[in-house]
């Protein structure tokens, strides 16, 4: 083993040689963005043979100055700019200085947040943050919540929740111990056509399979048609099944749609469902005095999904899953003597590892905590407001512009258009624009292909859309005349 500082330590000479390789880091970091691209454009093929050419495990190590050589001239340069107001495709946002430090933290003391003495402040911490977010969406005492990795495990672990919840109230059945029992095979949860994939990858996970999850059509804004809800559900129950649970999706992966959870509650309440809000995109709306209307009132919900790697402008990743019967978490809890001894519990010692699916997890909430000190209410409201009045204005100038279709007004910070020239030059186009450095969106509606951009820079201005559409109309342009 080197002699070289290898792990921190509090002795002086590690601490410097930290600093140093941070520094050294950084210096890297700074000479590699010189440009505003948010892609360099590398071929895929050319790419993948430089990543190969790195090589894997050496049999001696070069060291660090070395290796950070070799990132500096091959990875970072083809990394994405999510900074970039060039990079617009996905639900995928620029990170805020603060949080990207917690980031540092976080990696440099490796705290889990499993047991209480693994990150005993990182557990407070965490509690404390939950029961503000509890308060923050309007969840009242007896509530509860955990950080996750992102949406997907923040919603199937709503979907494993209301499942052993649903089961045991109508059949007396203990899912831990029993399985969900010939009943369960008979479990129906309903969400949008739209929807995340999560629900159909939550379903196939808990043995219920994909022809569980029963596919809601939308209306013309995309949303939840209430009428085809209420008589698929009566239809169904007619003929011997379980409707267990619903999604209202607060914010749709390419529309930004958001369900009426209102029409959607009354309906849950008539057959005994359990509603749960995948507000994964929408959540952070909460923060916008003015667009926060248009998310309803997810208190309405009985769990809601955060994404704070979203509109929230943190680092992947970041997502809690908050539920307002806590209790329902209890799905989770099974005590093992070297984690969560019951004992803890009686001294006051908290072991979140009883309401995660994960054991081992890091401490994101020090990312929202950094961040909502930062920059406040006022900060917040600031940054998602503008970007959700970017998107309206976005839509404002294309919708009546001749080369464009638009279909759906935006609701949140997502608008999708189209080229009128059809799929190919659309999907041209795109591929024109990364190559350039330019990334936005592709997806599919109504078997069209359509363009979409997702707005979640607050440095995108308004004086930025005419040179961007500008640039879409002069690809266009070189793809008609075969150039």
């Amino acid at each position: 083993m080197s002699n070289k500082p290898f792990i921190l330590s509090n002795k002086n000479e590690d601490k410097k040689e930290f600093e140093a390789m941070i520094n050294a880091t950084m210096a890297s970091f700074f000479r590699t963005i010189d440009h505003d691209s948010a892609f360099s454009g590398i071929n895929p093929y050319v790419l993948r043979d430089r990543i190969k050419e790195l090589g894997f495990l050496p049999d001696k190590g070069i060291g660090f100055d070395e290796t950070l050589e070799k990132v500096e001239k091959t990875i970072l340069p083809n990394l994405l700019r999510t900074w970039s107001i060039s990079y617009m495709p996905h639900l995928h946002s620029p990170a805020l200085l603060e949080a990207i430090c917690s980031e540092l933290l976080i990696a440099a003391f490796n705290d889990s947040m499993d047991s209480w003495d693994q990150g005993p402040a990182a557990t407070e911490v965490e509690e404390a943050m939950i029961h503000g977010l509890l308060d923050l969406f309007g969840y009242k005492e007896g509530s509860d919540g955990c950080f996750t990795s992102g949406g997907s495990q923040s919603n199937i672990s709503a979907i494993i929740a209301a499942r052993d919840w649903y089961i045991e109230k109508n059949f007396g059945l203990d899912v831990k111990k029993k399985g969900i029992g010939d009943e369960g095979k008979k479990l129906l949860l309903y969400t949008s056509e739209i929807s995340h994939f999560s629900m159909d990858k939550g379903c196939h996970i808990l043995g219920l399979g994909y022809d569980s999850v029963r596919k809601l059509p939308v209306d013309d804004k995309c949303r939840v048609d209430i009428s085809a809800f209420g008589k698929m559900v009566e239809e169904d129950v007619r003929n011997g099944f379980f409707p267990f649970a619903a999604v209202a999706t607060i914010g749709t992966t390419d529309f930004g749609s958001v369900d009426d959870i209102s029409q959607m509650r009354d309906i849950c309440d008539k057959y005994g469902m359990h509603l749960h809000a995948d507000a994964a995109y929408g959540s952070g709306a909460i923060m916008s005095s003015k667009y926060r209307n248009r998310i309803g009132d997810l208190s309405l919900a009985d769990s809601i999904t955060i994404d704070f790697h979203k509109m929230f402008l943190l680092p992947i990743s970041s997502s809690a899953i908050l539920m307002k019967e806590g209790k329902k978490l209890e799905c989770f809890e099974l005590h093992a003597d070297y984690l969560n001894r019951e004992e803890d519990e009686e001294d006051g010692y908290i072991n979140l590892v009883g309401k995660s699916m994960q054991t081992t997890r890091r401490f994101d909430a020090l990312k929202v905590f950094m961040a909502f000190q930062t920059r406040g209410k006022d900060g917040f409201d600031e940054m998602i407001t503008k970007v959700i009045d970017n998107a309206d204005y976005f839509w404002s100038i294309i919708k009546d512009d001749p080369d464009f279709i638009v279909p759906v007004k935006p609701e949140l910070s997502s608008v999708v258009f189209a080229l009128k020239d059809g799929d190919e030059i659309n999907k041209r186009v795109r591929r024109r624009l990364l190559e350039n450095g330019t990334v936005i969106g592709q997806t599919v509606m109504k078997g069209r292909v359509m363009l979409k951009f997702t707005l979640l820079n607050p440095n995108l201005n308004y004086s930025d859309f005419p040179l961007i559409i500008e640039r879409i109309k002069k690809y266009r342009d070189m793809e008609r005349e075969g150039k």
